[in-house]
């Protein structure tokens, strides 16, 4: 069960905006692997395809993640259970075990305004600087948006 503080004041509103962060059980570095990073990027899009989201950019670093989208359909647990789970079904695969992936519980930022979408998306994909993995925006491999960078 995630913890009473995150639970605080979670709002599930299909048509929002939102920024989750998760991250990996024990701060484990998985996504350090670019095939595992792969797998999480693959979840990303599958949610998407599946209607349930409308993805507007992310970040996998080497041991959590950021997202930046639109709940299209579900409660917003649903959704994010969803991807956690598939992406470690398909990472406990590729391993050959049964580890757990995924600390409990995430992190949602709802966007309150839309025309802020494209800011928490630009902070997202800034995230790699920030944390010394790469040099400019654009630069780490395991990013995506949905706009040009600028």
């Amino acid at each position: 069960m995630p913890s009473r503080a995150l639970l605080q004041n979670r709002r599930s509103a299909i048509g929002h905006f939102y920024v989750i962060t998760s991250v990996t059980a024990d701060r484990h570095c998985l996504f350090r692997d670019p095939a595992r990073a792969a797998l999480l990027e693959d979840a990303f899009r599958y949610s998407d395809q599946q209607g349930l989201t409308r993805s507007c950019a992310w970040v996998v670093m080497p041991d959590h993640f950021h997202w930046v989208m639109q709940l299209r359909e579900g409660s917003l647990g649903r959704c994010v259970q969803a991807l956690k789970s598939q992406s470690a079904i398909a990472i406990n695969t590729a391993l050959g075990g049964h580890a757990t992936v995924w600390q409990r519980g995430y992190y949602d930022h709802w966007i309150r305004d839309e025309r802020d979408v494209r800011r928490q998306a630009l902070y997202v994909m800034a995230n790699p600087v920030r944390a010394g993995l790469a040099q400019r925006l654009g630069e780490y491999p395991h990013v995506w948006c949905r706009w040009p960078i600028s």
